[in-house]
This record gives C-alpha cells, structure tokens and sequence, in this order.
C-alpha cells in the first residue's frame, strides 16, 4: 500500500520539465529513511547517496527521471482565454476537452475547448484539432487572469490516479516516475542486503527536453556504472508483439549500442537466479532515456537499462502493473548486492 500511496502522491504533485521542485520535495520525503545523504545541483537533480560496505567503493548511479511533459502559457487573449504551447512530446490529440490546472501565483482550474463541430467547416470534423486552435478557458475576464497568470506559467493536466483491476493502475506522469518508485523499492531491499557499492539514486530533471539533468548529474558523479529505470511500450491489441511487452510479466532488460553487455548479461543471470519476469528489448541505438547520457559522460561510463511495460505514453491515462515496479526494484537490488571490488575490472571489460 506504501508503494501506491507514493505513486499517487508523486503524479498527483506538478513537474514539468523545468518546474519539478515541488514534486522533488514529495520524492525527498518518501526517502528520507533510505538514504545517507540528500543534494540538489543547479538544474534540480535530487541525488539521494546510500553508502555501501566496501572500503573504495564503487559507485553505481540509477537515474529515474521525476520530470512530466506538460504545457505552457503562450498567451493571453482580450477574453481571458489563455493560449499554450507544450512542453515536451505531447499528443495534442488528447488534450481537447482536458481538465487543466495553470500555475499561477496560485493554482486555476481549467479546461481546453475548441470550436463546436456544428460549426466547423465538414472538411474539418474529421480531422485532430491542432494545438493552436485550443484555448484554455478559467472562466475569468483578461485582466482578473493577469493578476493570476503570466506568459510562460506552466499548466500540467489535472487527474487522479485510479486503480484498475489485476494491480493495474493508469494516471500522467508515470513515465517515469514509476522508474522513481524502482529505486524506492531498490533501496528499501538494499536495506536488508550487504552491498559493498556506493549507490546514487538520482531523480533527474528535464529528461523529456533532452536528458539534461542526467549529463550533468553523471558528470557530477563519475559513477564506475550508470543504470536508467524508464518505462517502455506496453501491449495494446492493435500495437505489434515485436516492440511492446506485456504487462504483468516483469521489467524489459536493454539489449545494443547504449548497453554494457556484461551488464546485460548480468541482469539476466540475476532475473534467472532469483525467479524474476523479465523481457529482452533490443535497443539498436540511442535508447532515448538518461542511460544515453550516462553513457557518453566524459570518458564513458558502463551503463544499463530497465523498462517498465505502459500503455498510453504520453497520455493522461498510461498504464501500468505494480508487479513489474516491484520486480523491476528486486532485480536491481540484487544487481547491485552481486556487484564487488575484487571483480570489477574484469566485470567491466569488453
């Protein structure tokens, strides 16, 4: 029950990319009894250091990043209406007739409209309705909205977490603050396990603008290996069996070009020890996830990658089983109890 009261408090709490603040300080509390020693650095990377046994400890980073996409206040028409634009790879397909909270000098309830389709042209009703043509309606007149609002006030749609059945559970912001939750779940085992690595678990900033928060975090660091928790495409009926994975049957382990293979090998042979779900996803080049920056940092860092199965990315509503957090979090931590000292160098060689 402590894990989805987390995940609720966390995607229920604002983050844009750029605005997660407010939302790092949710994560901070959740693991105040986990780790030694908190940080923030100048973009707002929360860095959570749990001290391991060994006498040079290695270290081992996780990153997870804590930021959502969302939009933001473009404009603020003679009306009150309020113009936006996104703020990372949002579908404008799902925002017409969303909820919206606008982030204000205090917080305004709104919802995207758009022209009825009784007066749309017929060669338009067929078709998305472009961001543009959207407006955010608070129900105030221009100059109530301005001493509220200003250009560039982020919005973040407003929705509650809803549990499904089967653990399922659908909500914004679970990519990836479900991998947030990994490393919670990570830690907390890590607790009962001797582990000689120092381990940082980072909640990155601005991942959905270009893992920004990740180079300079890994930079800061300089970990001997780099793990990425991120979320990756689950399996709808209409999707191909190829590029998604199930639901419910464990975290999906990186496979190619941003992947170490002996860390890939090791997850694997960790899954199998210890009776964890697990699926192989082929990565031929560039993830997309902070494990690309951790990889390329100075003069590289052995890096890893597992996903969490979710449906809906980049909606309001993506989807996901608890399951496949807490396996995510047991193969981690087991991962990091194999690693030792004595072992490493030869670990780390191609």
């Amino acid at each position: 029950m402590k894990l989805e009261q987390m995940l609720r408090d966390m995607v229920e709490t604002p983050g844009i990319s750029g605005f997660e603040h407010i939302v790092s300080g949710v994560i901070q509390r959740y693991f105040q009894d986990l780790a030694d020693e908190f940080r923030s650095d100048r973009l707002g990377n929360l860095v959570m250091h749990k001290k391991g046994m060994g006498p040079n400890s290695i270290k081992i980073m996780l990153a997870a990043h804590m930021d959502e996409i969302g939009l933001m206040v473009k404009k603020i028409d003679d009306k009150g209406f309020i113009q936006f634009t996104n703020i990372g790879g949002v579908d404008q397909r799902t925002l017409l007739t969303q909820e919206v909270m606008v982030h204000g000098t205090q917080d305004l309830f709104g919802v995207i409209g758009t022209k009825p389709p009784h007066i749309l042209d017929p060669s338009d009703r067929s078709k998305a309705i472009k961001m543009e043509d959207m407006l955010i309606d608070v129900g105030l007149s221009k100059e109530e909205v301005e001493k509220i609002v200003r250009v560039g006030d982020s919005i973040t749609i407003h929705r509650k977490m809803i549990t499904l059945q089967n653990g399922l559970i659908a909500a914004k912001a679970l990519d990836d603050r479900a991998g947030v939750a990994v490393m919670y779940e990570c830690l907390q085992i890590l607790q009962k396990l001797k582990h000689q690595c120092d381990v940082y678990a980072v909640a990155t900033v601005q991942e959905e603008v270009g893992t920004r928060g990740a180079t300079v975090s890994t930079y800061n660091i300089l970990p001997d290996i780099g793990i990425a928790i991120d979320v990756t495409f689950g399996s709808t009926p209409e999707l191909s069996k190829d590029e998604t994975y199930e639901l419910g049957k464990g975290p999906t382990i990186g496979l190619g070009a941003n992947i170490h293979p002996k860390i890939y090998d090791r997850f694997v042979q960790i899954a199998k020890d210890h009776n964890i779900p697990y699926h192989v996803e082929i990565v031929p080049g560039h993830s997309g996830t902070d494990a690309w920056a951790m990889q390329v940092t100075q003069s590289g860092v052995a890096t890893g990658l597992l996903s969490i199965p979710l449906r809906y990315m980049h909606t309001s509503v993506e989807t996901l089983d608890t399951n496949d957090i807490k396996n995510t979090g047991k193969l981690l931590a087991y991962f990091i109890a194999s690693l030792d000292e004595e072992d490493l160098e030869g670990f780390l060689c191609y």
